[in-house]
């Protein structure tokens, strides 16, 4: 059963008490600073595993922050919340600071989270092979999402006409998604880590990660808005060294880092497991950005007509933050 926002805050909250009195009194330490992680969903490993493990294993309190992972549904939902204050940081896929800062708000990427693309194609049981999905239907989020790119762009490697040889459809989130490939609806799905959920349930089965597709790009990225990069640079920096402390313990500690994700999202383990073998290998070391990904992202965007215009490439991002020290 899927995590609600209510159940999962209830799960995550909480705080650790105070120990020890007696007749000296250290001096109090200094108050943490709240900070709130918004995540662009809560149905992705590698958008919440990071802050997940950072709360639980105590990486945020280490640095001096008492942190709320505050999930979201989208990612103009996300934006909303991170321009009006309900999010100091937002962690999303990387073509949102492209495509929103087009369109005039002051956001920039800060790090890389997820390096090359760990978005998924799962594909219903009567396709053996990509070939087989010609004349069939892909079912993305909606039209003109990030999901939507991704179907656009196998299309074209396939040399596959949209709408001809290839129908491409909004089917919505990943209910959506399992009870179309059900019905026959679609013949597979584009969707991130949570793929494996629906192989999980046997829907489907993973036939590739996308990085086939896309071998420059960047997955996702951490955001926030040009104000508070100015006024609230320390905060920021030490919620990053948080997030990529979480990054090395789910490098080197799968176990617990499956069950720490399994838990707070509501997946179940063989999901969490398969999706931990697919992200493992793209988490960032040090956030730094791949900036030829990025232009590669941004020429893509506006071959498919997302972005209407070109900015300059470093209107959607910042390098004050990366390297990332640990």
């Amino acid at each position: 059963m899927a995590t609600t926002r209510r159940s999962f805050l209830r799960t995550v909250a909480g705080g650790t008490a105070a120990v020890t009195a007696g007749a000296w009194r250290p001096r109090p330490a200094r108050a943490a600073t709240p900070v709130k992680v918004g995540c662009v969903v809560l149905g992705d490993l590698g958008i919440n595993a990071p802050t997940l493990i950072g709360i639980e294993k105590g990486f945020f309190k280490q640095n001096g922050l008492d942190a709320e992972m505050v999930p979201f549904k989208g990612g103009p939902d996300l934006l909303k919340g991170v321009l009006a204050g309900a999010a100091d940081i937002g962690l999303t896929g990387a073509t949102d600071p492209l495509v929103f800062r087009e369109r005039g708000t002051g956001i920039r990427a800060l790090a890389t989270i997820l390096e090359k693309n760990h978005f998924t194609l799962t594909v219903g049981p009567q396709i053996k092979k990509i070939e087989d999905l010609k004349g069939g239907s892909i079912g993305v989020t909606v039209v003109g999402s990030t999901t939507w790119v991704f179907a656009r762009m196998l299309a074209k490697k396939m040399g596959w006409e949209p709408e001809k040889d290839i129908k491409i459809v909004g089917v919505g989130g990943l209910d959506a998604q399992a009870a179309a490939l059900r019905r026959g609806e679609t013949q597979a799905c584009i969707f991130g880590d949570a793929g494996s959920v629906l192989e999980a349930q046997g829907v489907g089965r993973i036939l590739m990660r996308l990085d086939e597709v896309t071998p420059k790009w960047i997955s996702l990225v951490a955001y926030a808005t040009d104000d508070l990069i100015k006024t609230n640079k320390d905060t920021l920096q030490r919620t990053l060294r948080s997030l990529f402390q979480g990054h090395k313990f789910f490098r080197d500690n799968a176990e617990e880092s499956i069950r720490i994700a399994a838990k707070g999202i509501g997946w179940p383990e063989a999901a969490t497991r398969r999706a931990y073998d697919l992200v493992k290998p793209l988490l960032s070391v040090d956030g730094r950005m791949d900036l030829d990904a990025m232009k590669v992202m941004q020429d893509t965007l506006l071959d498919l007509g997302v972005l209407k215009q070109r900015l300059p490439l470093d209107q959607h991002y910042t390098t004050e933050f990366v390297p990332v020290k640990l």
